[in-house]
């Protein structure tokens, strides 16, 4: 009798995958690359790695603090947001430059609400130098000091709803995964190239060098077996293997670290187990991604008046610049 309802569960169809995983997969299948597609009973391959997958890609969305707010009074209340700009004025400036942010205000979705929410990207930077510090009650202008800014701050999918935010920054993170895949077949496809490109080489060499005949044999051999590995993992069946376990680990290409500095209000960082009544310490993740650059990525709320006004100027300096 179990034989028999071993036998019936397994003819028994498979039940359909939930719709978020089911929309998932389809994006999968429509980005990765067209060699994968080849690949036989794709879908019943994937199916389980891109349900771990988009897991893991909510919860690293959730994993984001905020929103937080960014404007001139948080810059002058909130020591993360200070140290995010180097002045009011950058806030500005970010605003007025951001792409998504224009394009946002120019979608009718932007009249939802007062304020929009967006993911808030910057790279950490760091510097010593040597500045001024009291040391007792002797103050020292030579004392070395490390120094902690943000540059590069980008804004990520705005928009007036965070929770369709969040799902768009989820959909942007299985991107993201997919974008490292791809860069890896592309490099393997290079890789392939390149040893055609030597096997030909060394063809000709040894066809005109005569007294070196075993040495270019031996190298002949050893590029002929590179040649065919690198073409078994470019196999259709063998890609959809790697892919398969890239998305059941996706943390390799895609990670948030916390990170802890205690720093003052002119980026000083300060030792946290000396307390100083002008620092504090502010708490961020970094993100990682397939570019093994780490940013720091927060949620943040910003007025949908501010970003209007700071675009308009920004275009208006755009528009001067041509006159000139």
């Amino acid at each position: 009798m179990s034989l028999i309802s071993a036998l019936a569960d397994l003819l028994k169809p498979v039940p359909p995958p939930d719709p978020a995983v089911a929309a998932a997969l389809d994006r999968v299948i429509g980005m990765v690359d067209p060699l994968v597609r080849a690949a036989p009973r794709l879908e019943r391959h994937l199916l389980g790695a891109v349900e771990h997958a988009l897991g893991y890609c909510q919860g690293l969305v959730a994993a984001l603090p905020g929103p937080i707010e960014i404007n001139r009074r948080s810059f002058a209340n909130d020591l993360l947001v200070h140290a995010l700009f180097a002045s009011p004025a950058d806030i500005e400036d970010m605003l007025g430059r951001s792409q998504a942010v224009r394009d946002f205000l120019d979608r009718p979705e932007c009249w939802a609400s007062d304020c929009f929410c967006a993911m808030l990207a910057a790279r950490r930077q760091q510097k010593r130098q040597f500045g001024m510090a009291q040391q007792g009650n002797i103050i020292r202008a030579d004392v070395p000091q490390e120094i902690v800014y943000f540059s590069d701050q980008t804004l990520i999918e705005p928009c007036c709803d965070l929770d369709t935010t969040r799902d768009r920054l989820q959909a942007k993170a299985l991107e993201s995964l997919l974008q490292a895949f791809n860069a890896h077949v592309d490099n393997l496809r290079r890789e392939r190239e390149s040893l055609r490109a030597d096997l030909s080489v060394e063809h000709a060499w040894q066809h005109h060098n005569v007294s070196d005949e075993e040495k270019h044999t031996r190298h002949l051999v050893e590029l002929d077996v590179q040649l065919r590995q690198n073409g078994e993992a470019l196999m259709p069946e063998n890609l959809i293997e790697v892919l398969a376990d890239f998305l059941r680990h996706p943390e390799t290409a895609l990670s948030l670290t916390p990170v802890s500095i205690c720093i003052d209000r002119m980026g000083i960082v300060h030792d946290a187990g000396q307390p100083d009544e002008d620092a504090q310490t502010i708490s961020f993740p970094e993100l990682s991604s397939r570019d093994r650059r780490q940013h720091l990525a927060t949620l943040v709320r910003i007025s949908r008046e501010e970003a209007l006004a700071a675009v308009n100027r920004s275009r208006d300096r755009q528009k001067r610049y041509i006159l000139i």
